[in-house]
């Protein structure tokens, strides 16, 4: 085969590529025009739970002269990110799968849309059960005179970090089942390691968390929850030593 003939495949592939990552970016900015209208009202959403449990007069500050005007936008695009996220997948998926066989494409599908399912789960459990319990204890917190006043922006920055945290702990069932059908590992081997994988769950809450322990156990609890979800199904998913893997798709 000629240079020529094995160039040929790659710079298809490499369009193929560079269209569906301007799909993705074309579909994120769509969004972005559509709820740019909304940055303010997406910023009060989100700072509610804290804004609601703040002392009695106190407020949330902005400590830079722009923060009021970036901050809602950044938001807004991080925002426009996490609505586009299932096309951006279809993406990853339409690129992909003209290169798997028909039993990897029956199970990556449902891997996509379950993914994006635990990734919204996990941001909601964050706002709606973490942020609640969390913000109630350390708008309690009373450091003498210091009066409690919280920056817009590192209040973004905060939540967002703990948005991505609940959001990729809750993908512990797909990865798991990726890794029993994969053959890396399987369903028995990881009964058995269950009590390190409770301990890695609490240490990797720890890192993944603000260094307080209602968050470092509520991010924890669920991923343990997870594990056993994922052992479950992953069951059903272990990759047979003469299954159909020369398959063609």
């Amino acid at each position: 085969m000629s240079s020529t003939e094995q160039t040929q495949p790659l710079i298809s592939h490499l369009l193929e590529l560079r269209n569906r990552l301007l799909r993705a970016i074309v579909a994120v900015l769509v969004v972005f025009v559509g709820l740019i209208y909304f940055a303010n009202d997406i910023y009060e959403f989100v700072s509610a739970p804290l804004v609601d449990r703040l002392p009695e007069g106190a407020t949330m500050i902005a400590t830079d002269v722009a923060s009021p005007f970036f901050t809602p936008l950044k938001l807004t695009l991080v925002a426009s990110i996490f609505v586009a996220v299932p096309f951006v997948l279809y993406q990853v998926w339409a690129f992909v799968a003209p290169g798997l066989y028909k039993h990897e494409k029956r199970l990556i599908m449902p891997l996509l849309a379950s993914s994006s399912l635990l990734f919204y789960c996990g941001v909601a459990f964050a706002y709606f059960v973490v942020f609640p319990l969390v913000f109630s204890f350390f708008t309690t917190i009373s450091l003498g005179q210091v009066e409690f006043a919280t920056d817009i922006s590192s209040y973004l920055d905060f939540v967002l970090a703990l948005f991505l945290a609940f959001g990729i702990a809750f993908e512990v069932p797909v990865a798991i089942i990726l890794l029993c059908w994969t053959g890396a590992t399987t369903p028995k081997s990881l009964s058995e390691k269950r009590p390190y994988i409770v301990v890695g769950a609490f240490i990797i809450g720890m890192m993944l968390t603000p260094p307080d322990m209602i968050s470092q156990t509520l991010l924890a609890i669920p991923m343990c929850i997870l594990f056993e979800i994922g052992l479950f199904f992953a069951r059903f998913y272990v990759r047979k030593p003469n299954g159909d893997e020369e398959e063609e798709s």
